[in-house]
């Protein structure tokens, strides 16, 4: 419902509707509406990060960069959640602007995505300050991707990361 209707779907009456429990059933397990946020975000924060950590191990510490960033450009997808969910992050981003909690919990994955990207560069560009900005320029084009409207689709993200990939150094 957050990615369909935004902050405004996040309400438990028409989550519990939706789910056919009652509101007093959904307030007791979540222990209210606070409740409730507190664990969809750290449930969003946790995916966001975990999703990309787990894809940059599976290809292991030994990869080279230009393969990792192959695994991540494979793993934008229109046919499944995918490291591309620009619906959803769309609707945090736009809630994080008007609630100081949920904006904590945007800059925390923000921060974990570009410091995740960064280690990965790290092995190819001279200085952590290269690293970073190498980091910078795929996060901000999958954020930009999401952000304009209609969302740019996955298939055409993908593709617009496979015409970078030539441009990535070797080890």
């Amino acid at each position: 419902m957050l990615a369909s209707e935004g902050a405004a779907g996040v309400r438990i009456d028409r989550i519990a509707a939706r789910l056919g429990l009652s509101k007093g059933s959904f307030h007791h397990h979540f222990a209210g509406a606070d409740g409730y946020k507190r664990e969809l975000l750290a449930h969003y924060e946790s995916s966001c990060v975990d999703a990309l950590d787990s894809a940059i191990a599976r290809v292991g510490d030994d990869a080279t960069v230009p393969a990792v960033l192959e695994t991540l450009t494979g793993l934008i997808r229109s046919d499944g959640p995918g490291l591309y969910r620009p619906e959803l992050d769309v609707a945090v981003r736009a809630w994080s602007t008007s609630e100081p909690e949920v904006r904590e919990v945007q800059q925390r994955i923000d921060t974990a995505r570009i410091d995740a990207l960064q280690r990965v560069w790290g092995r190819a560009v001279p200085s952590a300050a290269d690293a970073r900005l190498s980091a910078l320029l795929p996060y901000l084009l999958a954020v930009g991707a999401a952000v304009v409207v209609p969302p740019v689709a996955a298939d055409d993200l993908r593709r617009l990361y496979e015409m970078l990939l030539p441009l990535v150094p070797t080890d």
